[in-house]
Order: structure tokens, then sequence, then C-alpha cells
């Protein structure tokens, strides 16, 4: 069975960004599906399927199912991190074309800048982790810095090459009125910003910031009926291959070597095709090793790969559109900001940020410590 055009994505939107002290994760869910619900030309009572993760309260999906005063037909609370809404996606297709319901929001919610929830130097000793714990390793950022080592060990990757995937995300956030950090940034200026876990500075990683999104998903049936250019979901994939970056089988390879395998061979589709691609990027290393799965660019090259401003506004690879995690916001998962993104690019609704004549674009979201990936390709038609 394909996915392909199983569904489409109606209507996007984001709460309120950055820092936002009266709010919730309830409220940001909510302010972001009622923004979304009244793109799409929706109501609340339309919706019969709810998608969401998070690391908060006991039984996430029935609170804010509660909260919003929706009793779903379907519901699926998979979490696997920051690509938890790609996979959200895929399995929302699966569940319209099987007819368990028509649509379906995607939700996510953080206060984590905020209410300092986001432990970033945790270690999870209650997980099991017991190869890890006892030597201090941080969790995520030691995680990443290993994966970064290995691959700079393995292949002569630079730190230079890092820092300038960070400068041309930095630039398309300048472009990108809603990003929490617009400021100039130069090479010089992330190598020199404090050593986090070497060789990963403070400016190779996300922002933790507050914030909360919404992705209306529904049938091609009522794809017809919304007001505005519904984005079709043309391939997806998902895997995942360890918890414990211990137990990674190899620290340059990630799951997106799989799930994009499986999204571009359902959609039907070649790499050189794409005219938008966003990347998760919780650090620079997690693009460069994205990349690389998935198939851009051989393994070993993707320093050179996005060298000399290639993937900064005017290069010829656009990536990470809207400024990313790295500069646009990050309330500890990211993947669904990939979506929003990839949507509102397609409808050409980007301002100076957008992409001239886009018609496909790739979203591929990672998890836990590179442990999960899922890629999503969507289209205009």
């Amino acid at each position: 069975m394909t996915l392909k055009k199983s569904c489409a994505i109606a209507g996007v939107a984001e709460s309120r960004l950055g820092v936002v002290p009266d709010s919730t994760v309830l409220t940001l869910q909510a302010e972001a599906m009622v923004a979304a619900l009244a793109e799409a030309g929706l109501e609340k009572t339309d919706v019969d399927a709810v998608f969401s993760s998070g690391n908060w309260g006991r039984l996430p999906q029935l609170q804010i199912s509660e909260y919003l005063g929706i009793q779903p037909s379907y519901s699926d609370n998979t979490s696997v991190g920051g690509a938890s809404f790609e996979f959200h996606l895929g399995h929302a297709a699966a569940a319209i074309k099987a007819g368990l319901c028509k649509v379906a929001v995607i939700l996510y919610g953080s206060t984590q800048r905020s209410r300092r929830e986001r432990r970033i130097f945790e270690a999870h000793a209650d997980l099991g982790y017991q190869y890890e714990t006892p030597y201090g390793l941080p969790i995520p950022v030691g995680a990443y810095a290993l994966a970064a080592s290995r691959h700079m060990a393995q292949y002569g990757t630079k730190p230079e090459q890092l820092a300038e995937l960070a400068v041309s995300t930095r630039e398309w956030a300048k472009l990108n009125p809603a990003a929490y950090r617009r400021e100039q940034l130069t090479i010089e200026d992330v190598l020199s910003s404090e050593m986090i876990a070497s060789p990963l500075h403070r400016l190779d990683c996300c922002l933790v910031t507050d914030g909360g999104g919404c992705v209306v998903v529904v049938s091609p049936e009522i794809a017809k009926t919304i007001p505005k250019a519904p984005i079709w979901l043309l391939g997806q994939g998902e895997s995942h291959s360890h918890a414990q970056i211990s137990e990674m089988p190899d620290l340059t390879i990630s799951p997106a070597k799989e799930s994009g395998k499986r999204a571009f061979k359902m959609a039907g589709i070649n790499h050189d095709q794409l005219d938008v691609v966003e990347i998760y990027d919780s650090f620079t290393i997690t693009v460069l090793l994205t990349l690389e799965s998935l198939g851009f660019c051989k393994p070993g090259t993707s320093g050179d790969f996005v060298s000399n401003a290639r993937t900064a506004p005017g290069g010829e690879f656009p990536l990470n559109t809207n400024g990313g995690g790295l500069s646009y916001c990050h309330p500890g998962q990211y993947g669904i900001f990939l979506l929003i993104e990839s949507v509102r690019q397609l409808r050409n609704e980007c301002g100076e940020r957008q992409v001239p004549n886009a018609t496909l674009a790739l979203a591929s979201g990672t998890g836990g410590v590179l442990s999960s990936n899922s890629t999503c390709i969507l289209g205009l038609e």
C-alpha cells in the first residue's frame, strides 16, 4: 500500500514563539490549532483525530483532547523526539486511507524556556543508560558531539564547515520577522562562542524557546473544498535504530538513510527535483549527517556540500528557509515547524525568504540522539 496523495495538509500555524511566560503547553497548542483550522476553513467540530507529542503530563493525549473539547475517533501520541510530527503525518495518512478519520490535527506545545523545563545536561540514569550516565555524558549535546568528533576523525570535516551552516541558516532567519535570532553572525562568531561539548560550540547548538504548532491533515475529498491550495503528501518513510548513542550502529549514518529511501521511492522523484529542503537542525552536525544519509551527497562530503554559502539565501540549495532550530525557534521538539515552513514555501507565502516557483519540498525530522527519523515529501500536485 502506498500513502501517496492519500491526504493533504489544509492548514498550518504556530503559536506565539520565543519567551511566552503567560502560556502553558495546552494554551500554546490551542492557539496554534485555532489559527490552523481557520486557515483550512474548518471548525473544531470537524476534527475527528488528534496526534500529539511532548514530555509533559502523565497522559498528554488525554489532557490535550480534553482541554480542546475533542473526542477523537482516532488518536496517536507516537513520541520519538523531534521527528514525531513527520511520523504523525505518515500515520495520519494511513488512518485516513483506512477510513478511520477525515480531519486530523497534529499538535505540539512547549514552555521549556520560560519555565526552565529543558535540562540540557540531564543524565538519564532512570532510563537504563548504564553505559553512558556513569561517565557523565551530557545528553543530548554530548551524544551529538560524539557523532561530530567521529565524522571529523573519519572524514576530515572541519569546525569551519559546521560554522558556515549556522551562518547560512542565520541569513535565512534575518529574512523571517518571526525568527528569535536575527542579528549578524559570522563563522568567527560561531568558532569563538563557548565550547559546550567538543567540538560543538554554543552557536552550533539549537535555541531553547517556548512555542507551539499545528498541522491540519485532511482526506482527499475534503482537500477539494478548502480555501487554500492543498499540499499533498507524496512520500513518507520512518525509522529508528537506537535509544542510547553508545548503541548507534554507525555514528555517521542516521536512520534517515532508511526513511529517506522509502520516502523517495513512494514519491517517485529524484533528489534534484526538490525545490526546498527542511532538515532538523538540533545541532549543525545533525544537518550534515542527515544530508549524507538522505543521499544528497556522498558520505564524508557534507562539509564541502554546505560550503560557499550553498545553503544560504540565493544559494543553489535552499535549506531551512525559516532560520531553523538554530535561529528561528526550538521549543524542544522542532519537527512540526519543518512541515509548517514546507507548506508555506509551496504556497508562496514566505515573503522575502520565498524560494521562487517551489512545487516540491522535503521535510526530514530527527529525534532523540540521532535515534529516529521520518522524511516527508510534499507537493502542490
